[in-house]
This record gives structure tokens, sequence and C-alpha cells, in this order.
């Protein structure tokens, strides 16, 4: 990782509103939760960069890293200069680099956390980043399912997807979960455009191998990126749902972590986020206070035949290493439940959870 200085990062992360020639301009307008109080620029000048000092004030204060004799005495404007200086080498890494971001999990069914998650994709986006978002919507779903009086099924923790279930979820994801991020994204600031691994045929889907006992539950067989090229290029943030269909039309719910890497992979991602309900890999599955940091492949391979990582976190490693291998630089597994993980994650040292390399 960069090292980087801390100082009051949670706290206090200031990408404040002064337009700098250096990024990029997308004639954004941004509004609340984008302007928070005490981040109003009374010069009203630009806001090409946004102040988040108002909205990281989430942590408790025995996470906050204490600030230096000359940082105490530093005026506000100075101290958001300072905090905007250090974060100057991940600016430097990843402007311009794609990122590919799988959100779910409790930063989907929280308003709070999914703001979170909707202004730190904004945020990457407006300093140069080029965020792809991917989405699935388990609760949603089944929400809906029940609505219609049907019961969700699972097997080995995947769903067990008929005609009928098929239906809905298709519904649920591209035509109502999907609408409902783009037009958060496009309300915080951004441009999004929402789309399914069916449109431009970006993903051509194939039955798993368990389809006699799982029905319409796919995984990716081919990815075509060209519809996603020019929108990253242009600025604008795509947001995939994680339905697509085979080579004779039919449609598959395949899973969005798997949907995530393949896209990180073809699109030649500098990092792929996987957002999740839990801190990262840890040395020991009872105690969250060993979490793993930074791993390697072949140490992700030992934890997985000693069995330290096991469950629903082995698809995700999976992903992740599949991800490494076909070219992507990192890959993250971070913990979606802490507010604005995502910036901690791209934008510090300390980082959200485990990062994955090669």
């Amino acid at each position: 990782m960069i090292a980087a200085k801390t100082f009051g990062i949670h706290s206090s992360f200031a990408l404040f509103s002064k337009t700098s020639s250096k990024l990029p301009d997308h004639n954004l307008k941004f509004s609340l939760p984008f302007n928070p109080a005490g981040c109003t620029d009374k010069r009203n000048s630009p806001p090409s960069l946004l102040c988040l000092k108002s909205c990281l004030q989430t942590v408790e204060p025995s996470q906050q890293v204490e600030s230096t004799d000359d940082h105490k005495a530093a005026t506000p404007a100075q101290a958001r200069v300072d905090i905007l200086a250090e974060s100057l080498p991940y600016l430097q890494k990843f402007r311009g680099k794609t990122i590919v971001v799988k959100y779910g999990g409790a930063a989907m069914k929280s308003k709070a956390l999914q703001a979170s998650v909707i202004n730190d994709l904004v945020l990457l986006s407006c300093v140069g980043i080029r965020p792809v978002f991917v989405h699935g919507g388990g609760p949603e779903i089944n929400l809906w399912l029940d609505k219609i009086g049907l019961k969700p099924n699972f097997l080995d923790g995947l769903r067990v997807t008929d005609s009928s279930t098929m239906e809905i979820v298709t519904m649920v994801l591209v035509g109502k979960v999907n609408k409902h991020l783009v037009s958060l994204i496009n309300k915080a600031g951004a441009t999004a455009v929402g789309l399914s691994g069916m449109d431009g045929r970006l993903l051509t889907a194939r039955p798993s191998p368990k389809a006699a006992q799982l029905g319409f539950v796919g995984d990716v067989a081919i990815v075509d990126p060209r519809i996603l090229k020019p929108l990253v290029e242009n600025g604008l943030i795509p947001v995939i749902a994680s339905v697509a269909a085979d080579e004779k039309g039919q449609s598959y719910n395949i899973n969005a972590d798997t949907v995530a890497g393949e896209l990180a992979a073809a699109l030649g991602a500098e990092k792929l986020i996987l957002l999740t309900d839990v801190a990262g890999i840890l040395e020991d599955k009872a105690d969250p206070t060993t979490l793993v940091k930074e791993i390697d492949i072949a140490r992700v391979k030992k934890m997985v035949e000693d069995g330290k990582i096991a469950g629903g976190m082995i698809p995700k490693v999976n992903c992740c290493v599949r991800s490494l291998a076909q070219g992507v630089r990192t890959a993250s597994i971070i913990d979606g439940r802490v507010q604005h993980s995502l910036l901690l994650e791209v934008l510090t040292d300390q980082g959200a959870g485990t990062m994955i390399t090669g």
C-alpha cells in the first residue's frame, strides 16, 4: 500500500470545494448530502472537489487519530488543505483508473449506509477515478416474492430460481433496484447509466453446473465490455444488475460477486472491491480483532486449506483470486457496515477490510 499520514482521516477526510485544473470538470451540481452544513463555499466557486468533514463524523473518538500540536493550532482551512495533501498519493495512483465495486449486504439494507456508499462513489468519480457499480438485491427480491405469495428457497447459499422466481428477479433487479440506484447517484451530482448483463450483450450467461437443483442460476460465459468503455471514459458511472441471458435468450440470475469479478478482469480494472457484512478475512473466524489487512494469493489458498476461510467467504475469495489471475491489480473485501468504507479503502493506507494481491 502507499504510505501516507492519517491525520484525523476518519473524522475529517476533506476534499474541499476549490476547483482544480488537474481534475476533470464534469459540470456537476452537488446538493445535500454533498454540501453538508459547515462545508459551504461562501465564495460560490464550482465544487468539483468536495468537503466531507461533516459527513465523516460517525467514528468513535477512540478511533480517531490524534493530531499534532501543529495541526491543533492550524485554522480549519489549513487543516483541510493538509488532509487533502495527504491524500495526493492515492489520487495520483487511481486517477483515470477503473475500480469495480460490488454493492450488497448491510450497505444495501440501511438507508444511512446506502447514502454513504453513493456519496463515496460520486466523490471518487469527481476526482477522476472511474467507478463501475455492480449490484444484487436479495432482500428486495424476497420482499416482492412474499408479496405475491412465493416462498424463497436456497441451496448452499444460492437462490433456487424457477421460471416464476426468475421473472420476479428480473423485474426487481433491473426495473426497481437498478433504477433506484441510478436515481440516487444522479441526485448526488454524478451521471449514472443503468444496465443489466443483457444490455449490449455485456454478459452472456451459461447454466450453473447445479442447474438441475438451482434452476435458472447461471455463471458468466462471456464478457463484452464495449458498451461500458465509452461510458467510463466520459465520466459516467455504469450501474449493472447481475442478470444476463444465454445465447438462446434465456435469462439467468448470476451472483453479483461473480459478475463484478469478471467485469473487473474484462475492463482491466485497477481494483475490485466487494462490500460485505464482515470485517474482511480473519485469522481466527471467532475473533474479529484478527483482521488480515493484506494477503497474497498463496496465503489465501493456505487459509482455505486450513479451514480458516470457510462458508460464504470462500466464493468471495475465489472471485477475488480469479480476477487477480486475469490481470486486476488488487482485490479487496471490505466492511460495508462502516460509514464511508469506500473512501477508507481507496484513499487511505488504513483501508476498510482485507486487500488481496497477486
